[in-house]
Parts: C-alpha cells; structure tokens; sequence
C-alpha cells in the first residue's frame, strides 16, 4: 500500500519561494511512489490555533483536537498519514501566524501531562519543515529546533530544512527598499541559488518516504 504524504503551505503566495518548495519536497515524496494530498492554509475556511479547552485531554477524545472549524481536515489527515511536509515563510522572526496555529493544536492534542506516558500520538509520522527568510540560512537555527524539539516529541522524528536570503518581489524597483536589499544581488541569488534549493527541496520530500 502506497504511503501517504500530507502537505502544508503556511504561505500565503501561491507559486514564490515557500509554495514552490513544498511542491517540489512533494515532487520528490511522488516520486518515491506516495500519494500526497497538499493544503494551503491561507485558503481554508476560518480557523483559530488552540484554545485552550482542554477537550483533547478527556480519555475519549485524546490525540484529537475537538474544535470545529478549518483545520479539523488538515488535522485529521495528518493524523491518518505516514509523513508531513509543512512549509512557512518566515514573518518578523518566526513562522506565520496560520502555521502557528496549526502547530499549536498538532501538538497540543498529543500532550497528556502525564509524566509516565507523556504523549497519546499513536501514529507518528516522519516530519520535513520548510522555512523560507530574508535572513542567512542558519539565521534562524534555534527557532527551528525548538519546533523540532516539540514536533520530535508530539508528531514525529523531524528535520528542517531553510532557504535563506529570498528575493521577494518580481521588481524591486517599485519599492523603496535599497536602504536594505541590493536587488541585484537578490535577482542573482534567486536565480543560482534558487533551482539548487528546489532540488534539495526535491530529495528531501523522497527520502521521508524512503
């Protein structure tokens, strides 16, 4: 039986730099013989990161969040799955508010404060994040491993994976940003660096199959 690959972008633009990874880590997860289903939280109906209700720690509900709203498919299909590809852009020093909240009730559902059996997950899966940032790729490390220490924990063995120092725009001569980026230097990169990372981006999404 063919495995099954969830993907998230937490982005919102379609076809830039954290939309384009994550087809092509599930470019790399079909080729290894999955079936991957792909869901862009920026287009999903109104969704909230957790509430606090506590509803996932009574017995009868463990490892599932109860709340009702956008993400329940998201959630229920990653519970159902054999691995998870989720790719955010990163805002303001940390990831996105929609990846936030999909974090957030991902884990939390799988958190019993109990000390002997800490987490309830019965199906952990193989994760692959995906950041992208204006920053330099290893900018952000102790971010990123502090949501692979959680995710480890609650989801499954994860890596990350970061493209750094993106171009943003098509044409920078439109804005007023040369106080920050040389946009010569950013078209460059994108255009060296960039199909480098694709194919990284590729082999990673193979291998959480393999």
């Amino acid at each position: 039986m063919d495995k099954k690959i969830i993907a998230v972008n937490a982005g919102p633009r379609k076809g830039w730099n954290t939309d384009t990874l994550v087809d092509e880590a599930m470019n790399g997860a079909k080729s290894a013989g999955a079936e991957v289903e792909k869901f862009n939280l920026f287009r999903l109906e109104k969704y909230t990161g957790c509430i606090s209700c506590f509803g996932c720690k009574k017995e009868k509900y463990k490892g599932h969040c109860i709340r009702r709203d956008g993400l329940t498919e998201v959630l229920d299909a990653i519970r159902k799955s054999d691995g998870l590809i989720i790719g955010s852009p990163n805002y303001l020093g940390d990831m996105t508010a929609s990846f936030r909240a999909l974090y957030e009730r991902l884990v939390f559902q799988n958190l019993t404060y109990n000390k002997d059996v800490p987490c309830c997950n019965e199906n952990p899966v193989p994760v692959l994040i995906i950041m992208t940032s204006n920053g330099y790729d290893h900018f952000y490390d102790n971010l990123l491993r502090n949501y692979q220490n959680f995710l480890n924990l609650f989801v499954g063995p994860t890596e990350y994976f970061v493209y750094g120092e993106t171009r943003q725009l098509k044409d920078y001569s439109k804005t007023d940003w040369s106080w920050y980026f040389d946009a010569e230097e950013m078209y460059e990169r994108h255009e060296k660096v960039f199909p480098q990372k694709r194919k990284e981006a590729f082999q990673k999404g193979k291998q959480l199959v393999l």
